[in-house]
């Protein structure tokens, strides 16, 4: 029970931090003056109630409030430096799980009962809490690492939003093919997205695009094959 008091706060983070925060609160939080507090003030209380809420130790006020006022001091921080370097996205989230970590050692040291206990072992939360970072936690960290390589003449010939979705549903499906136990699966994918993505790149005036596609896609599937293989130690018992 103690590891699954963690697993939950990194899921609500997860969730809070990635899936509820809109494009307009990002925005926000980049604002000046009021309206700047407002949105980090915002997002913050989110993360807090998510946290309270998945938790569910009612009598925790410990929880939402050391959330909150972290969250808001981190994100504050972060905003205040201006600047989309995947190191310092790695480092403001670093922060928030050492305030995640640093409340489960509080809660497991004082022995705090929980008041709703939730029947589901560890192992389903640490599961579901890779597939979310499977979608939107790597499509940033993957877009942040490549934008060095971003070719300066790129045709906007695609679909909106296509290459972000492809990536999700490449990176669900090699995590489902390692915990399924198929990984001929996995080479099947990267075998038809070579022939769809890379087919009409061969020309030699599009080696940089080229290059640059690939960059991103083994660095998608490297992502989803380290989720899968902790999934899968997690499965078995192995953590």
């Amino acid at each position: 029970m103690n590891i699954l008091i963690l697993v939950k706060l990194l899921v609500a983070h997860a969730v809070g931090n990635f899936f509820f925060q809109t494009d307009g609160i990002c925005e926000g939080k980049k604002a000046k003056g009021s309206e700047r507090m407002m949105y980090l003030g915002l997002h913050s209380l989110i993360n807090a109630a998510l946290a309270y809420i998945l938790v569910a130790d009612w009598v925790c006020w410990m929880i939402p409030v050391v959330i909150f006022i972290s969250h808001f001091v981190i994100d504050l921080v972060k905003t205040s430096l201006d600047s989309e370097h995947v190191g310092i996205f790695i480092v403001d989230q670093l922060a928030h799980i050492a305030v995640l970590v640093g409340i489960w050692a509080w809660m497991t040291d004082t022995d705090v009962t929980l008041t709703v206990k939730w029947a589901v072992d560890y192992r389903v939360w640490l599961v579901v809490l890779c597939y979310l970072l499977a979608l939107k936690p790597s499509s940033i960290l993957l877009g942040l690492f490549i934008s060095k390589w971003t070719p300066t003449k790129n045709e906007q010939n695609s679909l909106p939003s296509a290459g972000t979705w492809i990536g999700y549903l490449e990176r669900i499906l090699i995590l489902t093919f390692i915990l399924l136990g198929c990984m001929e699966g996995i080479g099947f994918l990267l075998a038809a997205k070579s022939i769809f993505r890379f087919g009409e790149l061969t020309k030699p005036r599009e080696v940089k695009i080229t290059e640059y596609v690939m960059i991103g896609t083994f660095s998608s599937f490297a992502i989803a094959i380290i989720l899968g293989a902790f999934a899968l130690a997690v499965i078995q018992g192995k953590i």
